[in-house]
This record gives structure tokens, sequence and C-alpha cells, in this order.
């Protein structure tokens, strides 16, 4: 479809920057664009060739100095006739262009208006306009490498590919029940079935890596007072975020920052020492600490080599007992030599998981001083949330949606499969091939609702 009005926004962020760019989409953004910009070089204008000129406001004084573009539809991000305005970017400057174009007769683009457009223009389809909110949310090369491999349109690829494989099977039993008079010749359901439900299959499979890639993952650093848990942080982190001291307890509430290990952005929590206390604020720190231990994916518990106690860490130890926990053994800077380090770790290990009752997922020794072992920690703390390691293509289905529908899909594949196999009745058969070409469908946008459109789009930008 294509719409009636013209729309325009800023596309760059709020701000200060060298350049602020506004947008205008529509069938008369160029007629717009006449109205408040003056090239240098009069003449009619060419798409896709940059004019350097002035806006002018309505009186025609000038506005600021700028470069602007005319893109015609369908050849544009809308497949509508869009223009953008390349300006100084002070926000006072950017604001009074935007002014002009409303004034001359565009309206105000809604969150996300300009990529809805090209949705439902048909120039991408849903599974890429997510992927467009993913590039620009991305906080980790891979999660950007992921979204700029969907907004490729990989996973459209496929899922069209799946959807013809499941087509045929549709229309065979389909035309059984449609003509149970004449003589339907025999089609092979069977093959094309098994290859749309194991292709399903494999992309569902790769879903919790993709999902963590995308969305990141919490790590809770926990441990007594003194451990090292805030040196810990600024050292995975590479900033000093948290305020370190010899005094034990320091940090008395919970801080968290989002560091980037082996590709995968994961929330990291320094908690408040977890112990007894009298004192107010301190206990609520610690029922803080306990609260993000609740909430972590993985606990990284920080104990200061063998100095002290291992039974005074009892309660702490024991709040990891159901959480997947990684040992970390740090100050190891503080013991001489290779060996005695492996003998501390070995020490370690053995009297904590007495402790815990259950072994560690990993133990690791670093030193938050030195940054001895933070590599390690680090491709320790990622191999356990991915579980395994990533495909080389990067094709992995990163969005909780699409994993939810695919997992429908291919359930509704294989009752259809298995129903065809026990000779269950076609039309029965069918109804499982169109609830999956349906979920399938929720993915690409083919089979959706104007709330789901709506709960999409909400989350862009103005300008976007």
């Amino acid at each position: 479809m294509m719409y009636d009005d013209t729309i325009a926004a800023v596309a760059t962020p709020p701000g200060e920057g060298g350049i602020g760019i506004v947008r205008i989409s529509g069938k008369d953004a160029l007629s717009v664009l006449e109205r408040i910009f003056v090239p240098v070089r009069p003449g009619r204008w060419k798409p896709y060739r940059m004019r350097y000129g002035h806006v002018v406001d309505g009186a025609g004084a000038r506005v600021d100095e700028a470069l602007a573009v005319f893109m015609r539809g369908p050849r544009s991000f809308t497949a509508e006739d869009t223009v953008e305005i390349s300006v100084h970017g002070g926000p006072l400057v950017v604001e009074r262009v935007l002014q002009q174009a409303l004034a001359a007769g565009a309206r105000a683009a809604n969150p996300g208006e300009f990529t809805m457009r090209a949705f439902l223009n048909g120039r991408i389809d849903l599974t890429q306009v997510e992927a467009t909110l993913d590039i620009i949310t991305a906080r980790t090369t891979t999660a950007l490498a992921l979204a700029e491999a969907q907004l490729g349109g990989w996973l459209s690829h496929e899922l069209r590919r799946i959807r013809d494989l499941l087509m045929d099977p549709l229309a065979y039993c389909t035309a059984l029940v449609d003509f149970p008079e004449d003589e339907v010749e025999p089609q092979d359901v069977e093959t094309p079935l098994t290859a749309a439900v194991q292709a399903l299959d494999t992309l569902v499979a790769t879903a919790e890596q993709g999902i963590i890639y995308r969305q990141g993952a919490r790590a809770t650093l926990v441990g007594r007072p003194n451990a090292g848990k805030s040196s810990l942080l600024n050292a995975l982190l590479r900033i000093d975020r948290a305020i370190v001291t010899p005094i034990p307890g320091t940090t008395r509430d919970t801080l968290e920052e989002t560091a980037n290990l082996e590709g995968v952005p994961v929330v990291l929590t320094d908690t408040a020492g977890i112990v007894e206390s009298v004192d107010p604020v301190e206990r609520l720190g610690v029922e803080r600490s306990r609260q993000a231990v609740a909430l972590a994916d993985l606990l990284l518990l920080v104990v200061e080599g063998a100095s002290q106690p291992v039974d005074d860490d009892r309660e702490i130890v024991a709040l990891t007992r159901d959480k997947r926990t990684v040992l970390i053994v740090n100050k190891i800077d503080l013991i001489d030599g290779t060996d005695a380090v492996q003998e501390c770790m070995a020490f370690l290990k053995c009297a904590y998981e007495n402790l815990r009752g259950v072994p560690f997922d990993a133990t690791v020794a670093v030193s938050a001083l030195t940054g001895q072992g933070l590599d390690m920690l680090g491709a320790t703390v990622a191999r356990l949330l991915l579980g395994v390691s990533s495909p080389a293509d990067g094709r992995l289905v990163t969005n909780v949606r699409h994993r939810d529908a695919l997992a429908r899909a291919a359930t509704h594949a294989r009752d259809a499969l298995d129903s065809f196999r026990r000779g269950v009745s076609p039309d029965l058969v069918a109804v499982d091939l169109t609830a999956a070409i349906n979920a399938i469908g929720e993915v690409t946008g083919e089979a959706v609702g104007d709330d789901l459109l709506h709960a999409i789009f909400s989350r862009f930008c103005i300008g976007k």
C-alpha cells in the first residue's frame, strides 16, 4: 500500500553533532523540498544526486546551508519518494529545518513510521524490520553481525524455502478433500514434510544462543566483603566504574554495567558482601544482593585465595547451589609461583565444593590487579552462557518472537507428518499444515495483526 500523506522527522540522534539529517517521505516529498530548499545552481532535481544550497523559511530568509538529495520511489528505503536534507548538527538548527518541512505540508512522523512504510510497501519483511532495530541497539560486534545478516535476508529466504516445502503437501491434501470424486495423482508428501520439520528444528535450536547474543545475559558477582568483586568488575569493564578501597564493605548497593565477553553482552552486577549486619543500610544492600542472585543467569563466586576460613562463606555458597556458578580465585598476584597458585586453586575448589555439595561449573584463577586470567574468565563465562560454539556463518535466530512462532510451526509440521504416516484424514493433515504456514507468516509479517505491528514499531525512535 502507499500512503496519501507525506511525513518528516529528524533522522539523526538528539544532541549536538557535525551533521543533522531531516528525512521526508511521501508523494509530496519533492514539492516540500522545493518549497524550503534553494540550490546554489538552479535546475530540475535529478534523483540520487546530492545538491548544495540553503534551507529557507516562508519569507525566503536563510535557515542554514545544506546538502539535499531526492530519491524516487520505489528505489528508496520506504519505497516512496524520499528526501534527505543534511544540515549543521546543532539541535536548534535541525529543529528549525524540520519546522520548515512541516510548514511546507509534511506531517510529523510517528516513531518507526519510515520503517513501517518500508514494510507495508513490501520493501522489507518483518524479520528485516526487527533486524533494523537490532542493528541500532547492538552492543557487541557479534550482535551487530547477526543483525546485519538478518537484514540481508537469510532468514526470510530460509522461511520462504520452508514454506514452499509445506505448500505442496497442503495443496495435495486440499485436492484430496475438495475433489474426492476425481482421481488425484499420488504425491510424495513425506519427503518435503520431513525436510521442513528438520529445517524448522534447526532454526529453533539456534535460538538460545542467538537470543543471548542479541539480548545479553546476567552474571552476578558474589562473595564476602573485600574479596575483590568491585576490582574484578572494573577489570572486566576496563574502566573504573565501581569504587574500590581496602576497607571491607565499600560496596553497599548493587551496581550494573554491560561487558563484552567474547562477543556476548553480559550485564555484570556487583553486589554488597553478603554478611550478617546490624547496619540498616548494609542490610538493605545485602537484600538487594540476594535479589541480584535470584535474577542471574550465571553466578561468579569471588574468593580471596586461601587467606580466610572457607567456613565463613557457608551462607554465600548456599546461595549458589541451584545456580550455574564459576568459582573465581582472585588476587593470585599475592601468591608466589605457578605451582603455588595451582595448589591454592585445587584446595579451594575441593573445600568450596564440599561446602556447596555439588561441583562448580568452572574454576578460574585471576588477578583483578594485574589482569592475569581475565581472558580465560571471559571465555569461560561466554562458553557457559552459550552452551556450544556458534555456527561459522552466523545464522542464528535471535528473536524470542521468532523462536516461539517457529517452534509452533515445527510442532504443527511434525503433527502433520505423523498424521499422514498414520493415514489420518487429509483434511486434518491440512489443518496442521495451514497452522504451520501461518506460524511462519507471523515471523515474516504475512500473518500478523495490527496489535503486533504496533508493539514492534513503537520501539523505534522517531525518524526511523
